[in-house]
């Protein structure tokens, strides 16, 4: 009799995120979420554009350049970030389309590292975890301290593998 090994909850939910992920039409990056409460899948979704509109395979990325002034080895350096505001962020998406109720307590699993916008958002929804795989340098340190400050746990699956029929061909940054 062969016995094959159980994944843990975390690989499970992880693997479950970026499957949800491939429904993203982003070329940019496909990002899943979840919502689980204990053992229980609550919702899930991905970035795109609101329902209804031209996604961005159909329309083009409606890129945004910002700047942010950061400070590195005690000096400080303005740093250009580009964004597509198309997309509607997959965290963004799990929260409008979940029950406040149901986020009470719960963990939220995400392919990425939120960015600091959906951070802010996942902050205030009354979640108490957040597992992610990827991360997001452009916005790392600052989320990292604000999910500390606000006791929230905020941790990276680092040595957590995909499903291969989930990764995309390419990823931009």
């Amino acid at each position: 009799m062969t016995t094959t090994m159980r994944k843990d909850w975390d690989t499970y939910f992880m693997d479950i995120a970026y499957m949800v992920s491939t429904r993203s039409r982003c070329p940019r990056r496909h990002v899943g979420a979840l919502l689980v409460q204990g053992k229980k899948l609550l919702g899930t979704a991905y970035n795109g554009a609101p329902m209804g509109v031209p996604d961005c395979s159909e329309a083009g990325c409606m890129i945004a350049e910002q700047y942010e002034k950061v400070i590195v080895d005690g000096s400080e350096q303005m740093v250009k970030k580009q964004r597509c505001i198309r997309t509607i962020h997959a965290e963004q998406n799990l929260l409008l389309f979940t029950d406040r109720n149901d986020r009470e307590g719960s963990t939220v699993y995400v392919t990425d590292q939120p960015c600091w916008t959906c951070a802010n958002m996942l902050a205030n929804s009354g979640v108490v975890e957040i597992v992610y795989h990827r991360p997001y340098k452009k916005d790392s340190d600052k989320v990292a301290a604000m999910m500390e400050h606000k006791g929230i746990v905020f941790r990276q699956l680092q040595h957590y593998h995909p499903p291969a029929e989930s990764v995309m061909d390419e990823v931009r940054e």
